[in-house]
């Protein structure tokens, strides 16, 4: 059976990788080449060395939103994992109705995030008007607004793989703490944190690239306003290439430098978290 898998490998694998190739090889060596270029469509695509990537450093509305992208990304990272791993502790506990309270914080997970943004919209703006304002009056509310959304879809995703964590945690090794005679807070600080690592290095990683690559959310709840303000990159992307003309190169440039800064960021957690995990 298998020398028979062996012999017939490439048969089941080559699809997938054609499509592979296809859908992601191949648009994303292109899409590098191209912001090196002056283009309407690839098939006028005019080589110009580093122009773009020059001409991103002194348009305003990129830095504004790589800073604008830092700030939420470090808050949402941490509100995210932090609530997520209090409620993963409250619900291991024995008590009434565990599973209903994980169903419950999970759902809001599987709401598309078009959808999302514009029912928060409608709560948000439902709230501000009390007091004579808009979400798109201020770039704070827009701020937070983000954050809320953000914070409410993925604290019940990030709750389940934390949950698992602390399920996977040997009886024997929390019986032993306690034997030693730790409390509540040390067994928590030098037995559970270490042995969930790998969990926490999974939530990181998902929060930090789900944060850095928001788009459909950012898009529905502010588009962007007031003034651009509240636009992240994805979104700043989105609008140089579809909305400035002549700005496609520059646009394709924006989205290569916006990989870069994502996977140096990514890479770097999930180095720094996986040296952190311990074997029990």
């Amino acid at each position: 059976m298998e020398k028979t898998l062996k012999r017939y490998f490439l048969v089941f694998v080559a699809p997938t990788l054609i499509a592979f190739a296809f859908a992601f090889i191949v648009p994303f060596v292109m899409g590098i080449y191209l912001s090196f270029c002056k283009f309407k469509t690839i098939t006028d695509a005019q080589f110009i060395g580093f122009q773009n990537y020059v001409r991103i450093f002194g348009d305003s509305d990129f830095l504004n939103a790589l800073w604008f992208t830092v700030r939420f990304s470090v808050l949402s990272i941490l509100t995210i994992n932090v609530f997520a791993f209090l409620l993963a502790l409250a619900l291991t506990r024995k008590i009434k109705g565990t599973n209903l309270f994980r169903t419950v914080f999970f759902m809001p997970n599987l709401i598309g995030g078009i959808v999302l943004g514009y029912i928060w919209q409608q709560i948000i703006n439902a709230v501000l008007l009390q007091y004579e304002t808009t979400l798109v009056a201020n770039a704070a509310y827009g701020f937070w607004g983000l954050v809320l959304i953000m914070n409410w879809q993925m604290i019940g995703y990030m709750m389940i793989i934390y949950i698992a964590g602390l399920q996977n945690v040997p009886s024997d090794v929390l019986e032993a703490a306690q034997i030693d005679g730790a409390n509540g807070w040390q067994t928590l600080i030098r037995v559970k944190l270490p042995l969930v690592m790998p969990s926490i290095t999974i939530c990181l990683f998902l929060t930090v690239s789900n944060s850095f690559k928001l788009f459909d959310q950012n898009l529905a709840l502010t588009a962007g306003a007031p003034g651009k303000r509240t636009a992240m990159l994805a979104l700043d992307i989105y609008n140089t290439f579809y909305g400035r003309s002549g700005y496609e190169g520059v646009g394709q440039a924006k989205a290569v430098l916006f990989f870069i800064i994502v996977a140096i960021i990514a890479l770097t957690q999930l180095a720094a978290t996986r040296r952190r995990e311990v074997e029990a």
